[in-house]
């Protein structure tokens, strides 16, 4: 249900609340590195070096930091505030690395939006199965209004 005051008319999922928050799991795998590469050319050895990674200060391959903080795209474009939505700004602060086959949980929360324009500043991290943080900071996002395209 679209909100039909001031810069949220036309939002699909209408004008989200400050504290709302939305989360969203998943598993990391070998193929994430992979399709990650084939995107960007990361070839960065910890990545794909088991016996390298292992001697690093990590213990393990990780998964690329691009690949972790994609789970907070999915959070902002399907949940909160939804469809339609893009970053205008992130700031993350990279706390643990994240290995192979481990779950992660993204966590969006809005913390301010704007009336005259579809703007959220969001508090968003990224944590693992034991609820550490692995990845936090901020972001702004904007909402387009895609009701009756």
């Amino acid at each position: 249900m679209a909100d039909t005051a001031a810069g949220w008319t036309g939002v699909i999922k209408g004008k989200p609340a400050p504290g709302q928050v939305a989360t969203r799991c998943r598993t990391t795998r070998m193929e994430d590195i992979a399709a990650f590469t084939d995107m960007t050319g990361d070839r960065n050895p910890v990545h794909y070096d088991e016996a390298l990674a292992r001697k690093t200060r990590f213990g393990k391959l990780i998964v690329q930091g691009g690949v972790i903080t994609g789970i907070l795209n999915a959070c902002v474009a399907e949940d909160l505030p939804g469809p339609g939505t893009v970053f205008l700004n992130t700031n993350l602060n990279f706390r643990k690395a994240v290995g192979v086959n481990e779950t992660i949980t993204g966590r969006v929360e809005v913390v301010s939006v704007r009336d005259d324009k579809p703007i959220c500043e969001l508090k968003v991290s990224v944590l693992d199965a034991g609820g550490e943080v692995c990845v936090e900071g901020s972001a702004t996002t904007y909402t387009m209004p895609l009701e009756g395209l």
